[in-house]
């Protein structure tokens, strides 16, 4: 079996790119180790940010259970962060939308970081 261990995440601010995936997405700070701010995804799987600079553009798309898209689809319009219910409609506010994933359709709301990468949140229906 061959699963993704961990992904380099190019930022502009290390600080802030860390605040956000912890506060909005409820990710874990597991420190630094080198030239790399770590954060725990999940048990296996890391995003190690580096304050390289960036123009974004990256897609990043996390599934995870009805009861967390809640909770954390919560905290993004508490925190006031624009969201739309496709890649193409980021900042309509409106969602979640139906888009497949790698596991079927599902439920699913997009907004970009802080360095302008494009986040993903979604559930399956299955």
């Amino acid at each position: 079996m061959i699963e993704l261990d961990h992904l380099i995440l190019p930022v502009n601010d290390r600080a802030a790119s860390v605040a956000f995936y912890t506060r909005i997405l409820g990710f874990a700070d597991d420190g630094r180790r080198g030239g790399f701010s770590l954060v725990r995804v999940s048990a296996g799987l890391t995003l190690q940010i580096a304050e390289w600079g960036t123009t974004g553009g990256y897609h990043l798309a996390f599934a995870m259970s009805a009861g967390e898209f809640e909770s954390v689809f919560a905290r993004v319009r508490e925190a006031g962060v624009a969201f739309g219910d496709s890649f193409r409609s980021v900042g309509n506010g409106r969602g979640p939308g139906d888009e497949e994933g790698s596991r079927g359709p599902g439920k699913a709301i997009y907004f970009f970081d802080p360095n302008q990468h494009l986040i993903e949140i979604r559930h399956h229906q299955i």
